[in-house]
């Protein structure tokens, strides 16, 4: 299934797509796309039914389109676990997954803008592969049953000011300014994406193309990163995790690096999980 949350932000309403590719409203089937409905397999195949009836209130297709998963708990990112991004910024394959957090508020729609920080010199993108967990997960050292844990996943962009990580022990101050997590259009289920290794990733700004890749090239895969993430705290239903980044980020490129600037068109796209469009939106200080 592809669900999504639809309308005016702060105020969006829980939808689907059906195979007609017709958004339908959920609301009187679900509150919310949280990890409380991801976490309740009776409410989801209610939900697959009552697409496959085709009975489900039609909405318009052309109001904005939210972030697809409301409020996760935790934004859990892993850094340089693609070798060839490693490659190109000079860094060496870490021997365990590299771990930081983003808060809630770094998440923003397919289609909001990313707000350029005041002071930025260096905003950069970075697709990736997010998986929303819909399944607790604790001490879980096997990675099949972590995979298992999966709700869905979602087309990311894990967008970092450079400036705020050079030098620093950790990455936070790049990471967690707001609309710093685009993620959607919509939340797809596991059933629909089926092997999760096998997605290609592609960013374009202003039309040209700027990274390219495959999830098969992850350096750990989706159920390892989880099993391990799950060795230092608990996973929760919601919780959303961004896998890494293939080679071709800003920071790789030859001086002047082509970091975002206020007017740049950022397109992401994940195969299978839809396509988002963004706007860079302020002024460098």
């Amino acid at each position: 299934m592809k669900l999504l949350r639809v309308g005016p932000k702060g105020a969006e309403k829980p939808a689907a797509l059906d195979d007609s590719g017709t958004l339908r409203d959920l609301s009187a089937l679900t509150p919310e796309i949280d990890g409380a409905l991801l976490g309740n397999p009776v409410a989801l195949a209610g939900i697959a039914r009552a697409l496959s009836f085709g009975d489900l209130p039609a909405l318009d297709a052309g109001q904005r389109i939210g972030a697809p998963i409301a409020r996760p708990g935790k934004v859990i990112g892993v850094g340089l676990n693609y070798s060839d991004h490693a490659a190109a910024i000079g860094a060496a394959i870490p021997e365990s997954p590299v771990v930081f957090l983003k808060p809630g508020t770094t998440v923003s729609g397919p289609y909001d803008a990313i707000e350029l920080p005041r002071g930025s010199r260096a905003t950069d993108h970075e697709v990736e592969l997010g998986v929303v967990l819909g399944q607790r997960l604790r001490d879980c050292a096997d990675p099949a049953t972590a995979l298992g844990a999966v709700g869905g996943y979602v087309t990311a962009n894990d967008v970092t000011e450079r400036s705020g990580i050079a030098g620093e022990p950790t990455w936070v101050k790049g990471k967690s300014y707001d609309t710093f997590t685009p993620i959607g259009p919509w939340l797809v289920t596991p059933d629909e994406v089926g092997e999760p290794h096998a997605l290609s990733l592609q960013l374009w700004v202003n039309g040209e193309r700027r990274q390219s890749g495959s999830t098969g090239d992850m350096v750990v895969g989706v159920g390892e990163v989880l099993a391990y993430l799950s060795s230092l705290m608990t996973l929760e239903p919601g919780d959303l995790v961004l896998t890494g980044t293939p080679a071709g980020v800003a920071i790789s490129k030859p001086e002047p690096k082509p970091y975002l600037r206020d007017g740049d068109v950022v397109v992401v796209e994940v195969a299978g999980l839809g396509r988002q469009q963004t706007l860079a939106t302020g002024v460098r200080g």
